[in-house]
């Protein structure tokens, strides 16, 4: 079974619900959930935000953490997911922030570079990655990492 069907599956038996917030997965994520038949029972919806403007605009990034910390931090990952939960009323958000390449890399972010946030009721918190593949890789073992990262929060979900 892969991941998004097990996703739906247990966010269905437990009743639970799920926005997403994406900007180098461009709604891979979304697009993967969607794929399982019955996953608008789970899904309420996502928000890609590409630009900085989306990010502030539609999911309440602060424009200070963009100007502090890059698009592609911590902070920013936190601010996604939360701005995608509050505003789709969802129990769990993801987002996913990165450097999916050819190019952007720095010393300092390194292409791959990967942030992906949670969000839920009881707060948020973020995992850092840097993939070693190539852009359509480094997109992909982001969306399998998300996935990974929800079904983790729904199994600790009575």
């Amino acid at each position: 079974m892969n991941l998004e069907q097990q996703l739906v599956d247990l966010f269905t038996r437990k009743g639970l619900t799920i926005a997403t917030a994406e900007s180098c997965t461009g709604g891979l994520v979304a697009g993967r959930i969607t794929d399982v038949p019955g996953s608008s029972a789970v899904l309420l919806g996502g928000i890609v935000s590409y630009s900085n403007e989306a990010k502030a605009r539609l999911l309440g990034v602060s424009h200070d953490a963009l100007l502090q910390n890059g698009a592609v931090s911590e902070e920013v990952a936190l601010q996604m997911a939360r701005g995608a939960r509050e505003r789709l009323g969802a129990d769990v958000a993801v987002s996913i922030t990165g450097i999916a390449g050819p190019d952007g890399g720095t010393p300092e972010k390194p292409l791959g570079l990967t942030w992906i946030g949670l969000s839920d009721e009881q707060g948020d918190r973020a995992e850092r990655f840097v993939w070693e593949s190539d852009r359509a890789g480094n997109r992909e073992q982001s969306v399998a990492a998300a996935l990974n990262m929800l079904i983790a929060w729904g199994e600790s979900q009575p």
